[in-house]
């Protein structure tokens, strides 16, 4: 049985969470005997999309006449490329393309439909068991699945995929598109040029604490030396300190990375919402009865000004003796 993975490739550059849903497809297709095919579009290089046979894909269908992201137009090309290799299994990121069109492409499939997987589906036959987190991650959920075909959104950072020396085959894939009824008429870049926090591992992040926006140079710095992307709590993104798109929360953005390190944030459970999933947390705050620290792997009870500086210094220093 093929298991077929959208891949968004905005730009030409495949998504880190792209290469974990590959990987994800290829653990289903081990456990039901089949093999794993891609389908994107745009300008993506033939010599990218052949790499992703390194995490599991044996074909990948590239349709070349979409130049941008159009939703109506994406679930059309899924479909296209799903009769073409008969997959019952479709694999997305739960990603913003993937949480619009994986729900579209479920009602045109009658397809049932499991959004935010956190692990490899149990396989009993036809019946899927899938496991998700819920109420803000303070719970898990298994929902089963016995439709004919299956709609699986991968939560990214979910898995660490694994490489092997294979290539995939690239061909194109020319669908008949629809007219789209929405059009896009302005699209806007996120300022700045760091790892983008859904993708990151490793993230920094801060809040009120910092006392202002002239203060972020020691958390940019220890984010620097890590090689990690940079966030903040919703206050600070309010009052405009910091750039919306770096707000982690309920209310913000969700992150999964390996390490979350928070300086000078309470630990509202808005904010606890949206990053209690990290592998490990670090909280460095003043108040040691601060609610945050009952979240945490390990706390700093310290000036955030005192002891970013010292992080910083002391990676620095493991970096150079390695």
């Amino acid at each position: 049985m093929s298991v077929l993975v959208y891949v968004n490739a905005p730009e030409g550059k495949i998504a880190k969470a792209a290469y974990e849903a590959v990987y994800y497809a290829s653990k289903i297709a081990e456990k039901e005997g089949g093999d794993v095919h891609v389908v994107t579009y745009g300008s993506v290089s033939d010599d990218s999309l052949a790499e992703l046979g390194q995490y599991g894909a044996s074909k990948v269908m590239v349709c070349r006449e979409l130049s941008e992201e159009n939703d109506q137009k994406l679930t059309a090309i899924v479909a296209a490329a799903r009769e073409k290799c008969g997959a019952k299994v479709i694999v997305f990121s739960f990603d913003p393309s993937g949480k619009v069109v994986a729900p579209r492409l479920s009602a045109k499939l009658k397809a049932g439909l499991v959004s935010g997987a956190t692990s490899v589906p149990e396989i009993d036959g036809a019946r899927f068991s899938i496991r998700t987190n819920v109420f803000s991650g303070k719970a898990f959920a298994t929902y089963q699945v016995e439709t004919e075909i299956k709609i699986i959104s991968l939560m990214p950072n979910s898995l660490k995929p694994e490489k092997s020396d294979k290539k995939a085959e690239v061909e194109s894939l020319s669908p008949s598109l629809p007219e789209a009824g929405l059009k896009v008429v302005e699209r806007k870049r996120q300022s700045g040029d760091g790892i983008p926090l859904p993708e990151a591992e490793l993230v920094v992040s801060a809040g009120r604490g910092l006392k202002g926006p002239e203060n972020w140079g020691i958390v940019e710095e220890l984010a620097e030396a890590l090689g990690a992307a940079t966030a903040c709590s919703r206050p600070v993104s309010d009052i405009g300190w910091r750039p919306h798109h770096e707000h982690v929360g309920q209310t913000g953005i969700a992150i999964r990375p390996n390490l979350y390190i928070a300086a000078g944030i309470s630990g509202a459970i808005q904010h606890l919402a949206g990053v209690n999933n990290s592998k490990t947390i670090v909280v460095i705050n003043t108040d040691p009865e601060a609610p945050f620290f009952k979240a945490a792997d390990y706390g700093i009870v310290g000036d955030a000004f005192e002891v970013l500086p010292k992080l910083t210094e002391a990676v620095k220093k493991f970096k150079a003796s390695n």
